[in-house]
């Protein structure tokens, strides 16, 4: 009971910096940090095998990730195009359930910080609440920081990674921002991992680069497939749980895997789509029946004809 009052203390501290900024008064100085611990980078071969991780309990990727998504320090996430933000969104959520459900396995309150640049806020829109609860999250225990730029995201960040009260906390940014280059995933992984706190940075419509996360992954959205019912059989015509098609683009240990996951918010946990599925999901995205791109128009008798080659005009000026 103690250690949850002092939480829940410092968490409303947190909260009334927070509140400050997003006010628009300027942020406290930079906290200042000790010396980068060695043990993060030059050690990381021989503390490989202690690294605590959470199984996914799928076993192709749990290889990739040598057992697990780390319980500490960074972990990347994108999405290469902005109308993939849903998808990326809702790995990520995916993947806060998952830390939010093994810290409170051990009592912890387990709140999830989600801290999002003004102007991914913009492009891409905020965490819904009702969403995010159906979604598996406990949305009474999650707090979201909208900030203004990027560096005022870092700080927050940064602030929020020396409170050890966190299940998770994402940074949600736009694109590949100068603020945020090699030196500060690098700082942000060094404090993660002093703070024993796993942080995912969410990167929305980014492109690779250079990084310190332990683990990069690339989302993509997968065509869902029918919902199940009880007795194994599915229902026809329905929509089932979030799919998505994950790709493991760094790994320290190991080549990049491609990797079709779907979500099931009730048993809160991934599950491999079958086979068969997968198969289908990685050939060219031609219909096996494929049917003319437009339809035909009111009062013609017959469909829709090819449209033939593009033809490149010369310009007017």
């Amino acid at each position: 009971m103690a250690e949850n009052a002092v939480q829940r203390q410092t968490i409303l501290s947190l909260r009334e910096t927070i509140a400050r900024i997003e006010n628009g008064c300027p942020p406290p100085a930079m906290p200042t940090t000790r010396e980068p611990d060695p043990a993060g980078f030059r050690r990381d071969r021989e503390g490989a095998s202690h690294r605590k991780a959470l199984p996914l309990g799928i076993p192709p990727l749990d290889g990739v990730l040598r057992g697990g998504l780390p319980l500490q320090g960074l972990t990347e996430i994108r999405n290469a195009e902005t109308r993939d933000a849903g998808a990326a969104a809702g790995f990520v959520t995916a993947l806060a359930v998952l830390y939010q459900q093994e810290r409170k396995s051990k009592g912890h309150l387990a709140p999830v910080l989600w801290i999002s640049q003004g102007l991914a806020a913009r492009e891409a829109g905020h965490p819904y609440a009702p969403g995010l609860k159906s979604f598996g999250l406990d949305a009474e225990h999650f707090l979201f920081v909208s900030a203004r730029t990027v560096k005022d995201a870092l700080w927050i960040t940064e602030t929020a990674l020396s409170v050890p009260v966190f299940a998770a906390i994402i940074l949600e940014i736009r694109g590949n921002p100068t603020s945020l280059a090699l030196s500060e995933s690098r700082r942000l992984h060094v404090k993660a991992r002093a703070g024993k706190v796993p942080l995912l940075l969410f990167r929305q419509a980014g492109e690779e680069e250079a990084s310190s996360a332990f683990f990069r992954f690339r989302i993509r959205p997968a065509p869902t497939g029918e919902r199940p019912l009880p007795d194994g059989s599915v229902l026809c015509g329905s929509i089932g749980h979030p799919a998505f098609h994950l790709l493991v683009e760094k790994s320290r240990f190991q080549a990049s895997a491609d990797i079709f996951l779907e979500w099931n918010p009730h048993d809160r946990r991934f599950y491999p789509i079958d086979e068969r599925r997968n198969a289908a999901l990685q050939t060219n995205d031609q219909p096996e029946n494929p049917v003319d791109p437009l339809s035909a128009s009111a009062g013609r008798s017959r469909g829709a004809q090819p449209l033939g080659r593009l033809l490149a005009f010369a310009r007017a000026s």
